[in-house]
């Protein structure tokens, strides 16, 4: 009984796949909660698509690594959108659409241009967490400790610049470098684990664990730490269940974070 349990143990690529997971669904349960309480849920998946993007230019340039290049082109992507966001009337879904869709065209054109085939960037969008490499753990767990770091030191002018941007101004916030920066942590975390978590799924994972702990907590704590738990326990079931049966771990993690979700809701005037 044990050893069907745990077989999955012996295997290295599944043991890696276990400690990436524990470090991506905080990274997600966290950051998830300010993109709720800020009303970006498209805002992640828009940053998927300058992602690819930087993929296809990092490819088209010759990198060995064009992660590399895809982070830099999301952190581009994500300080220019605040800084349009702030400087037009245009509301916030807007301005994401004109950002997301001209993003996807632009992958689309290079990863196309010459007549080459698509095809090479299809695990990106639905990705493969077992694929995970020793030294990209140690690279989760370094963005996991600065984000942690950001909560503590940050959290409060984070929160209040997404609740009342003019009284966080009239305190002394910088709500300009308060959005940059979140928004910075948000496109680190989506281009990183982009080809592990896959692009079809990334912005369900930032948006299911927080929305779900938002149905049931009452108070700040409780709305982290719902978070937190469900997207973690959603994480390992979904990777048990990729093993067991085959099927994609992000599409299984969702799903499961889907479930809990439905769950909350129907509990929430409880």
């Amino acid at each position: 009984m044990l050893e069907a349990l745990f077989g999955w143990w012996e295997y290295d690529f599944m043991r890696r796949a276990f400690f990436a997971v524990l470090l991506i669904m905080p990274l997600f349960s966290l950051l998830g909660t300010l993109v709720v309480n800020n009303g970006m849920a498209f805002f992640s998946d828009a940053l998927g698509h300058s992602a690819f993007t930087g993929m296809a230019i990092g490819a088209l340039c010759g990198f060995s690594e064009p992660t590399w290049a895809a982070v830099l082109f999301s952190l581009v992507f994500a300080l220019l959108f605040n800084f349009v966001r702030r400087r037009t009337r245009l509301a916030s879904d807007t301005v994401i659409g004109v950002f997301s869709s001209t993003a996807v065209a632009l992958g689309i054109f290079i990863s196309t241009l010459g007549s080459r085939s698509f095809t090479k960037f299809n695990s990106l969008l639905i990705g493969d967490i077992l694929s995970v490499e020793p030294g990209k753990i140690g690279l989760l767990a370094l963005i996991l400790l600065l984000v942690l770091a950001l909560w503590g030191l940050s959290f409060n002018h984070l929160m209040l610049s997404a609740v009342h941007p003019a009284l966080a101004d009239s305190r002394g916030v910088r709500v300009f470098w308060q959005e940059a920066l979140f928004s910075a942590a948000i496109a680190v975390v989506v281009t990183v684990s982009m080809t592990w978590v896959g692009l079809l799924v990334i912005n369900s994972l930032l948006v299911l664990p927080a929305a779900a702990a938002r149905n049931i907590s009452r108070n700040m704590f409780q709305y982290h730490l719902c978070s937190l738990l469900f997207a973690v326990g959603a994480g390992i079931a979904g990777l048990m269940t990729s093993y067991y049966i085959g099927s994609s771990a992000g599409a299984s993690i969702t799903l499961y974070l889907a479930g809990i979700f439905l769950v909350t809701f129907l509990l929430r005037k409880r």
